[in-house]
């Protein structure tokens, strides 16, 4: 079976809204729902709210970074346990590093194919 069938709740994160609406669009099922946030802010909102089973995250966003969001989920007792993979421009080691530093348990960097992402999804992280 199929990981991403049991993915629930998938939250993107990204300030950009074609990105959002892109990524939502081909991870969206009757057995996925798919939450949207355009800024950092509003990602902790949301996951601390309800922990999604998966964050896809953007790394590069005004304000807060996402960097500066996975440590905070990740230090929060209720959402330290989701799983986040950074979606980003930036392809170099120190990206990689900063994202493993602040506790992301997956790095994708933009532009990927659908089926990159899906092999995000089908990864338990395990």
């Amino acid at each position: 079976m199929s990981t991403i069938v049991k993915l629930q709740r998938i939250l993107v994160v990204d300030d950009e809204a074609m990105t959002r609406e892109v990524v939502g669009a081909l991870i969206e099922s009757g057995t996925v729902a798919v939450e949207m946030a355009a800024s950092g802010q509003q990602a902790l909102d949301l996951a601390r709210e309800t922990p999604p089973d998966l964050v896809l995250l953007d790394v590069m966003m005004p304000g807060m970074d996402g960097f500066e969001v996975c440590r905070s989920l990740k230090s929060d007792p209720a959402t330290k346990g989701v799983r986040i993979v950074m979606l980003t421009a930036l392809s170099d080691a120190h990206a990689r590093r900063c994202a493993q530093d602040a506790g992301a348990d997956g790095f994708l960097v933009k532009p990927f194919s659908a089926r990159e992402l899906f092999a995000v999804l089908e990864d338990r992280g395990e």
